[in-house]
């Protein structure tokens, strides 16, 4: 933990990083395929896929990640490539590339774990739970120098996680049915895995390595990407790393929220660093309230803003998030340009004017090949 120290004491402020799953499906039945293997090896043989494309818990998943950028636009501009490269490579072996947060009807009892010894060794060490996470999502790493400051950080940023998803709820169905929820995969996720959801405060650098420590010397974790948290400082990279939001259908959505999450980490730093933070971080329980109300509800809900004790309706909660923001956004060059309605809205109107679920996916299919090739 001292060397880990020492990469966010030598991190860059704001850095950008992107991680985007899809699901592997068959273009005409939708089902998922084992093709990871297949894509992974061929992509190792392109030159910009050889070292940003990454398999990601089960062979029908397959992710690209933009590595370090300077700045917002380059990761943009870098993830934009390796989709390109991607939906071309899997086009040439035959299979399509779905992004939702879940597959509306897939059968995780028929999805088969990766064979590679980390995640050989979460099927043997969690069993059912690393069975039923046939889940996707996009991650966002954000720079932030200095050890205490990102503890900080990560602290402050536990309040925006429940914006952060009921904006990206991407996920209402499962087992070929409407599950009532805006985010079904948080509750396969983030309510089944160890270390995970909404963390507890750290408060310095000191507090969270000891606990860390701890989980390593009393058996419990061999590596730190066994701390599945929402957001969490990346040991290797140096970053605060956000990971609550779904997979986006579009690559235009996928681009935007990933510019509200770096905007909300960048200005939780700054306002940190300038003294503008009163009070302690809100407690867990507060978080997990509208993190409950994020997942049932998405964007068609209302929050809680405990310090102001009152009940705000979710639209209105994203929009103060936006303006908060636009210091961090105009200083970095971040545009957020989000539909009017997300994901979940979209599936939940199509499926109640009596569009089946698998014309619903069908049409989503062609919309992420469409958005995300070009």
């Amino acid at each position: 933990m001292d060397a880990v120290r020492e990469v966010f004491e030598a991190s860059t402020d704001f850095t950008i990083g992107l991680e985007e799953e899809f699901a592997i499906v068959d273009p005409e039945s939708l089902e998922l395929v084992d093709r990871f293997p297949e894509l992974y090896a061929a992509a190792r043989e392109d030159p910009v896929l050889a070292e940003s494309a990454a398999g990601e818990l089960i062979a029908s998943e397959i992710e690209i990640r933009s590595g370090r950028s300077s700045s917002m636009n380059e990761a943009n501009e870098r993830q934009a490539e390796r989709r390109r490269h991607l939906f071309a490579l899997a086009e040439r072996h035959g299979v399509a590339l779905a992004s939702t947060g879940t597959h509306p009807w897939a059968n995780y009892l028929d999805q088969e774990i990766i064979d590679t010894p980390h995640y050989q060794r979460l099927k043997k060490d969690l069993g059912y739970v690393a069975r039923r996470n046939n889940t996707w999502s996009l991650h966002v790493h954000v720079g932030i120098n200095g050890a205490d400051r990102a503890i900080a950080v990560c602290d402050r940023m536990r309040e925006m996680l429940p914006i952060l998803l009921a904006t990206s709820a991407n996920s209402i169905f499962l087992d070929r049915q409407d599950s009532g929820l805006a985010s079904i995969r948080s509750e396969i996720f983030t309510r089944t895995f160890p270390r995970c959801g909404v963390p507890g405060t750290f408060r310095d650098w000191e507090e969270y390595a000891r606990f860390v420590d701890d989980l390593r010397e009393l058996g419990s974790i061999v590596e730190a990407t066994q701390l599945w948290w929402s957001v969490r400082p990346h040991h290797a990279f140096g970053t605060v790393e956000v990971r609550i939001c779904d997979a986006q259908t579009t690559g235009r959505e996928s681009t935007a929220l990933a510019g509200l999450i770096a905007a909300t980490v960048a200005q939780t730093a700054v306002d940190l660093d300038e003294g503008r933070v009163d009070g302690e971080p809100l407690r867990g329980r507060q978080i997990e309230e509208n993190l409950w109300r994020a997942i049932r509800y998405g964007m068609d809900g209302k929050m809680v803003d405990f310090r102001a004790r009152r009940e705000i309706e979710t639209r209105q909660m994203l929009e103060e998030v936006i303006e908060w923001t636009e210091p961090a956004r105009s200083s970095l060059g971040i545009e957020v340009d989000l539909p009017e309605k997300n994901g979940s809205q979209r599936m939940r109107n199509e499926c109640e004017g009596g569009k089946t679920i698998e014309d619903i996916f069908r049409d989503g299919v062609a919309e992420t090949s469409r958005t995300f090739a070009s």
